[in-house]
């Protein structure tokens, strides 16, 4: 059994201005996890909406809404742009890029910008 749904391509998302390849038809924590299997399986996750701990921003496209999801819940998607992670998930995310995650970190308590947990 795999950790991952069936997949027959990888599809690009975008995070610190850098392209990433990940499986189609995934939920992206799933993609993080297959970016960084050494760190996201152990990161205090609960995968069903509980603990919030996996709350990203995201965008479609430069010219489209920033909304705010849960990346347990949101199925990946070709060209998603992801504009911030919770600390969290910055943290073991970190081992992808070399600079410093600061930028990117999303902190849920100094407000919110999209329409809520939705994929659309």
């Amino acid at each position: 059994m795999s950790l991952y749904r069936a997949y027959r391509r990888l599809v690009a998302i975008r995070l610190r201005e850098r392209v990433y390849r990940v499986p189609e038809n995934n939920y992206l924590l799933r993609c993080f996890q297959y970016l960084c299997p050494r760190t996201i399986p152990y990161g205090a996750f609960c995968w069903n909406e509980q603990c919030q701990n996996c709350r990203v921003q995201w965008r479609l496209g430069p010219e489209e809404k920033t909304r705010v999801g849960l990346s347990c819940k949101l199925v990946v998607r070709e060209g998603m742009e992801i504009t911030g992670l919770a600390p969290e998930l910055a943290g073991l995310m970190s081992r992808v890029w070399s600079a410093s995650t600061g930028d990117i970190v999303y902190h849920p308590e100094k407000g919110r910008e999209g329409s809520g947990d939705d994929q659309g």
